[in-house]
């Protein structure tokens, strides 16, 4: 029925591949016989042929992202955010296609390969012999590759490609009114175009970073030194202090930071009546533990600390069971003090197991939404909060909240997720690949 041949001297490869590029499986069908495989490639692209006016649709959807028509009902109107969803989806789609044709292509020529090698063309019979040997590395994969594609990657493109339009209230909220694209004009905004936006921008992300800092830090530190002082001491009810340090990471976080916010409220709380009852201030007297900009984030850090490091506590603990005791005694023996037993043995070695946590402990924190918003709501109120809604302890994170849910300004929300990415996964990741234990453990 087909009569074209090829020899397995390698001359054939550029037949193989024309006929491959042509049309996917041609190749596998006309030279190697493999009608089963070819005939399976080639429908997935008769498919895709079939299916191509609703692509073109879709993709001039994505780039129009609809016309107004006023003169229609609210729900027969174009829908922007819904287009822009479609188009994303569908390019998605196209990319596997475009995977799917490239794999076609290299499998016909490892398969002409072989043959050249051995000058035994691959049955029919075999083909799931293939997918059980050579190609199941592939297909062992593809459920988690369309997996994470369709469910992290789209959402994450979606995302930023709001921050390129003016997806924001009263006049582009669909389907009521149409989105445009704007390019860079939200970066603009934010990075120098308008005083008001672009300062609130600078002490935010200013605020997030030294937040982010000092929360892992301080965490960090009285995690070790507790650890250090249960396992030093010579207390008989170790287990009992181990309990009641690990309380306040049990209780649930917003439970905890709504407590702590009525217990620090400045008119009613009960830190202030306890000093007022003890004397310590007079009763026209209050401390401001949450109105104050400067003393809100002390606080924060404070009370964050105090509901964070029972992990790092737990973490450092089991890390130092690791650690032989023959080093403390060999240590013992040459003098050394425990002070200098734990700067030169217990703290490299526990940095060397838990810095890898440190790292995702602080780009964790950049993201800490509950333990500001539920302690302060992002209060005090500055200058610009009326205009921008970031207030005095505000981070990243909780403004997007409040840009979204109050102010529905979704694309400079999506300008600040992308900032927070950009800047967040590089760290992250080459932070990460310049920790020791990274390096195939060479300390």
């Amino acid at each position: 029925m087909i009569a074209a041949s090829i020899y397995p001297d390698g001359s054939s490869k550029k037949k193989i591949l024309i006929s491959s590029l042509l049309f996917m499986g041609l190749g596998h069908i006309l030279y190697l016989k493999q009608y089963v495989k070819g005939i399976l490639y080639a429908i997935i692209e008769i498919l895709f042929l079939l299916f191509t006016p609703t692509v073109y649709k879709k993709i001039v959807g994505l780039i129009t992202l609809g016309d107004p028509h006023p003169e229609l009902p609210i729900k027969q109107r174009d829908h922007s955010m819904f287009m822009m969803i479609d188009g994303i989806l569908i390019l998605a789609v196209v990319f596997i296609f475009m995977l799917l044709y490239y794999l076609s292509v290299q499998n016909a020529l490892s398969d002409y390969k072989d043959y050249c090698a051995t000058g035994i063309k691959a049955k029919n019979k075999n083909i799931f012999a293939e997918l059980g040997n050579k190609s199941f590395p592939i297909v062992g994969l593809m459920p988690m590759i369309l997996l994470v594609l369709f469910f992290v990657v789209v959402p994450l493109i979606f995302s930023a490609c709001v921050a390129f339009t003016n997806y924001s209230a009263p006049k582009n909220i669909p389907p009521n009114n149409t989105v445009d694209w704007v390019g860079l004009d939200n970066f603009r905004a934010l990075f120098g175009g308008d005083a008001t936006w672009s300062g609130a921008l600078g002490r935010v992300a200013t605020w997030t970073l030294v937040w982010a800092f000092f929360a892992t830090l301080t965490c960090y530190a009285g995690g070790m030194i507790m650890a250090v002082v249960l396992q030093e001491s010579k207390i008989k009810i170790k287990p009992f202090f181990r309990s009641v340090f690990i309380l306040p990471y049990a209780v649930p976080t917003v439970v905890s930071m709504l407590v702590w916010q009525n217990l620090l409220n400045g008119s009613f709380g009960t830190v202030n009546r306890t000093l007022i009852a003890l004397g310590i201030l007079d009763k026209s007297t209050v401390i401001p533990w949450l109105s104050d900009v400067t003393l809100a984030r002390f606080v924060v850090i404070l009370i964050n600390l105090w509901a964070g490091f029972p992990y790092f506590m737990l973490l450092t603990m089991g890390t130092m069971t690791s650690i032989s005791n023959e080093q403390y005694e060999a240590a013992s023996m040459d003098g050394c003090t425990k002070t200098q037993a734990f700067r030169y043995i217990t703290l490299p070695q526990v940095l060397y197991q838990t810095m890898p946590l440190i790292i995702m402990s602080f780009t964790y924190n950049i993201n800490n939404f509950g333990a500001i918003f539920f302690l302060t709501g992002g209060n005090p109120i500055v200058p610009d909060s009326t205009i921008t809604s970031a207030r005095g302890t505000d981070i990243m994170v909780t403004w997007i909240y409040k840009l979204t849910i109050t102010l529905l300004k979704y694309n400079y929300a999506s300008v600040l997720a992308v900032c927070i990415f950009v800047v967040l996964a590089p760290f992250a990741i080459y932070n990460f690949r310049r920790t020791k234990s990274y390096k195939e453990g060479e300390l």
